[in-house]
């Protein structure tokens, strides 16, 4: 089997200049955020806090385009012509994925950094989770960030309702501990598999997505499989305690912070990597929501989701187009060919009950360029009257992140029919993300900071000058096993009243 088509450094060497930003200086992982955030190309640093890191890798409709070998406006239709045709999961016994076995697995030995100024340490972003689900009796994948809290421990976000929630809310229940592997450096398809939500066993999912055979391998400490041409996995388990510990905050993928979570905690238990791995960073949030991977992810799971829903409702869907910039997710544009007075509106239905968050659904002749903004503001402009093509309903189940809620469990939804007839909350999650920046007070020790006051994570990086974190994570880590160490509601670190 080829072990290194399917490679994330393959895919980054076959990417054009004006794709790909190379940055071949060394530079400090606190400072690598101002360099990817917003950026419309690909980041590949050759040293970034000694390693390689790739960055932004999934950030555009044309990268995913590349991986798949396609153009920007036919990518829907190669994935879903894909995912009709299966591709067996072969498993090997030697893999690049385990070329190397760390001795002394050390989460803080990797190039991980903080991402967001407010963040509540450096994360994985790029991390895609693999677990077994016994009642199904298949292997579930996702896409889940962790927060580092040491060198074997990290937070993991589970807060969103998930496959993933439901296998470790059982474990948890039987009193078990979750296996689970984390690989980090992926090919752009294995993410757009990994952000999937289609029934069945997500490893040949994520074969047919490649349209070839998946190699897979045995986990060394564990019984699952994952893909033998990854650059690293992170083995271990999510603890029975359930939720049991401090995450966040954290930017989301919709452009605001979301607020410090209570979640399971991640146990590491062994570190397998290429010879010559190179790791990877997801970009979330931020000001420019279209140009992160999350928000390009999302599109394309949105879109198979709402395409799949609209074949059983209208004649003849013609096009399906889920914006980046508002997350990927929310608002929903739709090309049909009506052949019955009507069809805009049951169109608008069938979206409105994709279990995928949409809340705004545009829906347009053919005639219009769902894909162009000029296009789309021109029928809205002349097409459409609110009175009467304004669909509104409400009481739907709503993304807890959407800060328009304000507080609320259920949204409403709204559909725009574009056709011709036929012939407040405060505190940190009211904080934009944006790159870390240091200019707060320095202090001769961390305990010096916390004595002075709550400090978020960048400002403890700015007390000791490090452009790095890692070693801040270590130094709260020895806090927090001596019980010294605590978090208020913000997010933000503490020194316990009693240890003053």
């Amino acid at each position: 089997m080829d072990l290194e088509r399917f490679r994330l450094r393959r895919f980054l060497e076959s990417l054009p200049p004006e794709e790909l930003e190379r940055v071949e200086q060394p530079i400090a992982l606190g400072d690598v955020a101002a360099v990817h955030d917003g950026n419309p190309k690909a980041v590949w640093f050759a040293n970034a806090g000694g390693a390689e890191l790739a960055a932004n890798v999934a950030a555009s409709r044309s990268r995913l385009a590349l991986a798949f070998g396609t153009s920007t406006d036919r990518l829907l239709a190669e994935v879903l012509a894909r995912l009709g045709a299966p591709q067996p999961v072969v498993e090997v016994s030697e893999a690049p994925a385990q070329a190397v076995v760390e001795a002394d697995p050390d989460l803080t030995a990797l190039p991980v950094h903080l991402q967001h100024g407010y963040d509540g340490a450096p994360y994985i972003s790029a991390s895609m989770d693999f677990t077994r689900d016994p009642a199904r009796e298949a292997t579930n994948v996702g896409i889940r960030r962790l927060m580092l809290r040491g060198r074997r421990e990290a937070g993991a976000d589970l807060n969103a309702p998930s496959d993933l929630q439901t296998i470790y809310r059982a474990a948890v229940a039987r009193k078990e501990r979750l296996p689970i592997a984390f690989v980090v450096g992926s090919h752009p398809i294995d993410h757009v598999a990994a952000a999937m939500r289609l029934p069945g066993d997500e490893l040949a999912l994520m074969a047919a997505l490649r349209a070839a055979p998946l190699p897979v391998v045995k986990c060394k400490t564990t019984d699952l499989r994952v893909p033998a041409d990854a650059e690293y996995v992170l083995e271990g388990y999510l603890d029975e305690r359930g939720y049991a510990e401090p995450e966040g905050p954290y930017g989301e993928f919709l452009g605001y912070y979301g607020a410090l979570k209570t979640n399971p905690v991640f146990h590491l238990t062994a570190i397998t990597r290429r010879n010559d791995a190179v790791f990877q960073s997801a970009t979330i949030s931020g000001r420019m929501l279209a140009r992160t991977d999350t928000a390009q992810l999302n599109a394309i799971r949105v879109e198979v989701s709402v395409w799949r829903a609209l074949e059983t409702a209208v004649g003849e869907v013609v096009g399906v187009y889920a914006t980046p910039s508002s997350g990927g997710a929310f608002n929903v544009r739709v090309a049909v060919r009506q052949r019955m007075p009507g069809e805009a509106r049951l169109a608008i239905g069938a979206v409105f009950a994709t279990p995928v968050n949409v809340k705004h659904v545009f829906v347009v002749d053919p005639d219009v360029d769902i894909f162009s903004d000029e296009q789309m503001d021109w029928a809205l402009a002349t097409r459409f009257q609110a009175e009467r093509d304004l669909v509104v309903a409400g009481g739907f189940r709503a993304m807890p992140l959407d800060p328009s809620l304000r507080g609320a469990r259920t949204g409403s939804k709204a559909g725009f029919d574009l056709t011709l007839p036929l012939g407040e909350r405060k505190g940190i999650d009211s904080r934009l993300p944006a790159p870390p920046t240091y200019d707060a007070r320095r202090f001769p020790s961390i305990e010096a900071a916390l004595a002075d006051g709550p400090k978020f994570f960048v400002e403890l990086m700015s007390a000791r000058a490090s452009r790095d974190g890692r070693e801040i994570v270590r130094e709260l880590e020895t806090l927090r096993q001596a019980g010294r160490l605590e978090r208020d509601a913000e997010g933000r670190y503490v020194t316990p009243k009693g240890s003053r």
